[in-house]
């Protein structure tokens, strides 16, 4: 089944195929929950308009190291996965080639995958591009800023529903450097052209600046005995530049932007110190310099505080904090920045359940617009290290300011309009406490 098929012959196809298996998906996709969700809005199938077969389409981008740019697309047929570029609009002085792939699963079967790595790249500079070398679809980014400030726009759990479009209007009006994403992308939950409208979906921005994202458990799509390869069409629609930081895996990674160490963990893939990722973060942390990369943040799905009642207890969230918690604590990691609960929580620094000054903000900002809706039951009392949290669709907005203070706002979509909720100034702690300091 190709790309362009319909969305609800697919469903169709695979809801019957899973049935006669005698299967429950609800065991695949995550454990049911108790709590009470406001009626979400529906999801919104992105169909193809007036393209060619051979048109680039679901265009996005991420940056590989410090002076290049992945560009990533997709077409009906084959095509050379060739990307002309330059400065000026329709003017293409430079041209890289890379490569293609497709994927299976069940019985779909993707369109043709394209990933061209190009560069050098000057910083804050604004590209021209075109994927293919017969395509007339012309696009652009600007590259990320080479120092400080950089600003980030930070939104977990997107899907793509109503809130969803309300969310990326409000991120394409705040004049982001780069996204990050910490999982749950598409919510295609199987049903891959879902995949294929996500993209469709999200391209208008994602082809405009680096998308940097990580897995959740909506990404994992294994069904045992059936498709025992979790992680098939997130792995190969969203590759991210693992190898670059010394990681095995596109599940975890990290790269430097502007005077930031960014970390992509995986909440869905091993953690135990015996594990390759756990492995792969200890002698990351350690080669971070802190005199080019003074902030270090870090993207989790399954957050490791969360005072709502939804997803309580997940091992996700409890084994991997005791697993690696430490690690970041002795890193003097700035802020973790988790998805999953769907809704927005801040806490104050905190370490092993405390407020501890030298300890990173744990931020939940799953509140993107996906299609099961909003997680609006907290426990009460609120904790003391909560300081604020609210059921509302969102993102937020991180502004690294320069080596010693960055802002922090969250804006909710209330009734489509951008308002500002939360916003707080974080400090760097080693500035007033010498305790402070990166522990080796």
């Amino acid at each position: 089944m190709g790309i362009c098929q319909s969305v609800t012959m697919a469903a169709r196809g695979l809801g019957l195929f899973l049935v006669s298996t005698g299967l429950a998906l609800s065991g695949f996709l995550g454990s049911l929950n108790t709590y009470n969700r406001p009626p979400p809005r529906p999801t919104i199938v992105n169909h193809l308009e007036n393209l060619k077969p051979g048109s680039p389409q679901q265009v996005h981008i991420s940056v590989v190291g410090e002076d290049k740019m992945r560009i990533s697309w997709i077409t009906e047929t084959s095509t050379q996965a060739t990307v002309q570029y330059g400065t000026s609009p329709g003017k293409y002085e430079f041209s890289a080639d890379g490569t293609t792939s497709s994927y299976s699963y069940l019985t779909y079967d993707s369109g043709e995958i394209h990933d061209t790595v190009i560069g050098p790249l000057k910083p804050n500079s604004v590209y021209y591009y075109r994927c293919g070398i017969d395509s007339t679809r012309e696009f652009s980014f600007k590259t990320p800023p080479a120092q400080f400030p950089v600003k980030f726009a930070v939104v977990g759990d997107l899907g793509q529903t109503g809130w969803t479009q309300s969310t990326l209007q409000h991120i394409a009006e705040s004049n982001y450097d780069m996204l990050l994403l910490p999982g749950d992308l598409s919510y295609a939950d199987l049903n891959q052209p879902l995949w294929d409208s996500f993209g469709r979906l999200v391209e208008p921005l994602a082809s405009q600046r680096p998308w940097m994202v990580t897995q959740g458990n909506h990404e994992i799509e294994k069904i045992p005995l059936i498709h025992n390869e979790p992680f098939t069409a997130y792995n190969a629609r969203w590759r991210m530049p693992f190898e670059q930081s010394g990681s095995g895996s596109n599940l975890f990674y990290s790269f430097n932007v502007a005077g930031v160490h960014v970390i992509m963990l995986g909440s869905y893939t091993d953690f135990d110190p015996k594990s390759a990722q756990f492995k792969w973060l200890e002698a990351d942390l350690r080669k971070i310099d802190r005199n080019k990369t003074p902030w270090t943040v870090v993207l989790i799905h399954a957050p490791w505080y969360n005072s709502n009642t939804a997803h309580q207890g997940e091992k996700e969230s409890i084994d991997m904090k005791a697993s690696m918690e430490g690690l970041l604590y002795r890193a003097r990691v700035d802020v973790v920045f988790a998805g999953h609960v769907h809704a927005y929580e801040r806490f104050t620094r905190v370490y092993n359940g405390k407020t501890d000054n030298c300890g990173p903000v744990h931020i939940t900002i799953g509140d993107g617009g996906n299609r099961e809706g909003l997680a609006s039951k907290y426990i009460d009392p609120k904790p003391d290290i909560s300081i604020f949290r609210e059921a509302s669709f969102g993102h937020g907005q991180f502004e690294v300011v320069n080596a010693t203070h960055a802002l922090w706002t969250w804006h909710r979509n209330d009734d489509d309009s951008v308002v500002s909720s939360d916003s707080v100034w974080f400090k760097k702690p080693s500035i007033s406490d010498p305790a402070c300091k990166v522990k080796t």
